[in-house]
């Protein structure tokens, strides 16, 4: 199929003292008004001026304030929006260190200023002022946190079939929203503990896999352990920082980390959570797929412009021709797994898919356009198609629509190499 691919002096009360020694007085010099030369015969800016250019700044510095307070919800909305373009740029492969160390370090932040922010709360209920720059730890957290769900929606959109997974996307961007509209409540340890719960159980179910080097019901459960874990620990951090907001809270976090343990399970074994760390980076349907060497060719049929932004292609097929279809799935390095390519017809009587064939075969991980392999079906006949490619227990990892037309005559398709 494929290639694989951080006080006083001591002495005695009753001893004559000295007489005090009279120090001669020194004029002090006066500062030159004019420019001030240093070693090498340089001018240098005087105090004057500096002072003149500070008051001069000021103005300036204080629009530039009021125009960022003014547009605050502007800007935030803005930044919400750069800040994905850049992690979707920035983020490959989720098994690049680099990468790795971003959510590290993101996840350390929000735990860290939650901790301390926790602290300072509990100083305050013992009578103890809190700290000018205590404000600085909420917006610590709703960044770490913010970006975070960035990171998460670029990875999980990546590998997520909008038909199959649309209900855990739409919880991604709620979430990710919420995280700029609330601000207000990430000075409160039950709403960030629980985010930070989320958090920590979608990292590891994106990861797991890569340390395990498997995929599968068995890796998810085992990274819902992990986080479990983790997570108990980072209570017990809390509750021995600060016993009493921890006893007032501490039934919340519990519910709310219970229901999002429950709604990402349910969400694995329906089928809604995409398959990460497996995604498809390319696909399509053509008249002929062949292997030479270590590359793909195809020939592929034209196809309207508009096909390019997600609009199903229409193949025409004359009668026994074969139809080919061909992946190339992503996956970490060392991981190997088996996928599926499921090959439906739409049924008009009945109104729903019918299964015509489905071919399964290995794939290894590592390689940066993803492992590459075609099927063929012959069992081709008019109407709406679509193949599925799985995962061995069914998770959808990419879909490719398409509808099937028969002509008469084989119609010519020219020839291009696949990547």
């Amino acid at each position: 199929m494929e290639d694989g691919n951080k006080i006083a002096p001591r002495g005695s009360f009753w001893r004559r003292a000295k007489p005090a020694r009279i120090e001669p007085v020194v004029a002090a010099p006066e500062i030159e008004s004019g420019p001030v030369r240093t070693a090498s015969g340089e001018s240098a800016v005087t105090p004057s001026q500096a002072f003149a250019a500070g008051a001069a700044a000021q103005p300036f510095l204080k629009a530039a304030f009021g125009w960022i307070v003014r547009y605050e919800r502007q800007l935030s909305g803005a930044g919400m929006v750069g800040g994905f373009a850049f992690d979707d740029w920035n983020f490959r492969r989720i098994d690049l260190p680099n990468t790795q160390f971003v959510f590290i370090g993101y996840l350390s932040l929000a735990a860290i200023s939650i901790l301390i922010l926790h602290g300072l709360a509990e100083r305050a209920i013992n009578g103890k002022p809190m700290p000018r720059w205590h404000g600085i730890l909420p917006m610590a957290a709703q960044f770490a946190l913010g970006a975070l769900w960035s990171a998460f929606l670029v990875f999980y959109s990546r590998g997520a079939v909008l038909g199959a997974s649309w209900p855990f996307l739409l919880v991604l961007v709620a979430i990710f929203i919420a995280n700029e509209v609330f601000k207000k409540y990430h000075s409160r340890l039950i709403f960030t503990a629980v985010l930070f719960f989320f958090a920590l159980f979608s990292y590891a179910i994106v990861t797991m896999p890569i340390l395990t080097r498997s995929i599968g019901a068995f890796t998810f459960i085992f990274s819902g352990i992990v986080a479990l874990g983790v997570f108990a620990l980072f209570l017990k951090l809390v509750k021995k920082i600060g016993p009493i907001e921890w006893r007032g809270a501490r039934w919340w976090i519990a519910l709310g980390s219970v229901a999002v343990y429950a709604v990402l399970n349910v969400f694995y074994f329906t089928g809604v959570l995409p398959p990460l760390p497996l995604a498809l980076a390319e696909s399509g349907v053509y008249h002929f797929v062949a292997k030479s060497g270590d590359a793909y060719s195809a020939q592929d049929e034209a196809q309207p412009w508009y096909t390019r932004f997600g609009f199903e292609p229409t193949l025409h097929m004359a009668a026994g021709q074969p139809l080919y279809f061909y992946s190339a799935v992503f996956a970490p390095i060392r991981l190997s797994t088996d996928i599926v390519h499921r090959w439906q017809h739409y049924d008009t009587a009945r109104k729903s898919w019918r299964t015509v064939s489905k071919v399964t075969f290995a794939i290894n991980g590592g390689r940066d356009g993803g492992y590459r392999g075609y099927t063929v079906t012959h069992h081709v006949t008019a109407g709406d198609w679509r193949v599925d490619v799985d995962t061995a227990d069914g998770h959808v990892i990419g879909r490719v629509n398409f509808a099937v037309e028969m002509v008469p005559a084989k119609v010519a398709a020219p020839e291009q190499v696949l990547r």
